[in-house]
Formats: C-alpha cells, sequence, structure tokens
C-alpha cells in the first residue's frame, strides 16, 4: 500500500514532520517521496499545486485520495491501518478524549510560535511595531508555559496517556522547532525531558529533518 502513497514535503516543517513520523509508526515505509526547498520556492512548483492548490507542503496523496492537511492526513492513516503498526490512538476513554485536546491545542501553540519566530519575515520594515513584538513573545510565553504545566502533571515521555499517540505525533515537532529556535532548556525542565525522551525514537529519529543536521539552530526564542 506504501508503493501507492506520495509526499511532497519541506524539511524541518511540522505539518511535513507530522505525517512522516505518522508513516514511519504506522510501517508505512516504501511510500514515494520527494524533499522540495521553501528556499527556491519549490512549494510554489507545478507538481505541489496539482495536488495542493495552496502551494503548501505537505502535498500527500494515498491511492486516489488527497489529504494536504496534516492533522488529517495522520488521522486518516491510523483510520486506515488500524491494525498496523503501532496504535495511536488510546482504548481508554479519558485518555482518548485527552490526546485529542492535547492534539488540538497543539495547532494553537504552532500559530502562537510562528507569530514570534517569522513576525520580521512576514512584516515589511516599516510596518513593525514593537507592541506587536512584545504581544507575540508574551503570548508564546504563556502557552509554553502551559504546556510545561501539562508535563509538570504527566508522564514526561507522553502528552496523553501511558503510550505514544496521536497527540505526540501531532505536538511533537512544534516542541522541536520551539528547541530549535532557541526555547531555553533550563527554564523549562519538563518540556526538555519531553523533547529529550523522544528523540531517539524510531519514527521521530529517522525523519528527523535533514537540513538540522547540517546547520545549527537560532536564538529567537531565547528570552521566552
Amino acid at each position: 500500500m506504501a508503493k501507492d502513497m506520495t509526499l511532497l514535503w519541506g524539511s524541518g516543517s511540522p505539518p511535513c514532520w507530522r505525517v512522516m513520523i505518522a508513516l514511519e509508526e504506522k510501517n508505512l515505509q516504501g511510500y514515494n517521496q520527494k524533499l522540495l526547498s521553501f528556499e527556491k520556492m519549490e512549494h510554489k512548483s507545478e507538481e505541489v499545486m496539482k495536488m495542493n492548490p495552496r502551494g503548501q507542503l505537505p502535498a500527500f496523496k494515498c491511492g486516489t485520495n488527497v489529504l494536504n492537511e496534516s492533522y488529517a492526513a495522520c488521522m486518516y492513516l491510523e483510520s486506515q491501518f488500524k491494525s498496523q503498526g503501532n496504535k495511536l490512538i488510546p482504548d481508554c476513554p479519558a485518555e482518548q478524549a485527552n490526546m485529542y485536546q492535547r492534539m488540538f491545542e497543539g495547532l494553537t501553540l504552532n500559530q502562537k510560535m510562528v507569530d514570534v519566530i517569522y513576525y520580521t519575515w512576514k512584516v515589511p520594515e516599516g510596518e513593525r511595531h514593537d507592541s506587536a513584538v512584545k504581544r507575540n513573545r508574551e503570548a508564546l510565553a504563556a502557552e509554553v508555559k502551559l504546556w510545561e504545566g501539562y508535563l509538570q502533571k504527566g508522564q514526561c515521555c507522553f502528552l496523553a496517556g501511558k503510550t505514544f499517540s496521536l497527540a505526540d505525533v501531532a505536538v511533537y515537532p512544534s516542541i522541536c522547532y520551539l528547541f530549535r529556535f532557541g526555547l531555553s532548556e533550563e527554564r523549562y525542565p519538563k518540556l526538555t525531558a519531553y523533547y529529550n525522551c523522544l528523540k531517539d525514537r524510531p519514527s521521530i529519529k529517522v525523519s528527523w529533518p535533514p537540513t538540522w543536521l547540517e546547520t545549527q539552530g537560532q536564538d529567537t526564542l531565547k528570552d521566552i
């Protein structure tokens, strides 16, 4: 079945990474894949636009079914391959509820992170405001503290229950992105423990962004 799948992706993109982790967890290696460059604007190529009219990555196709939203792709893969690989949705109702809650809360974390990291890239210099920078950074700091608190109450290795789940598939790439851009390990020990605990999980290790292995991170978030 994996041979009928195609993934167009970009290195370091949390949405792309989510799909790759899900594919690995479901033992769906051998799918067709192509690494594209954001810097070269390859995500706007005709090849991508045919699959994803928004010109965004990932662009993912399973048979004749196209799923370009990373959450949709991950949930689809778990639904279609329940008996294959690792189970990513717990049976326990409480753990399942927590999993979905954390999973979708991850979208808020990701957006607040993007608002800070890419502000200067998205907003022309003449239109930038110190108040907006401060507001975005304060909002991200509050969000990160919220996640630190979640992990304080639970087990450090998983976000929702006793096993690796779709919550981890969805949120872990964003946590990695935070540390890639300089989040303080000393200030957030629980998030740091979670980050380190899963780094060597096979699905994560094999799909680790190749550009991250070749380049240094940044310190944009060091004061968050």
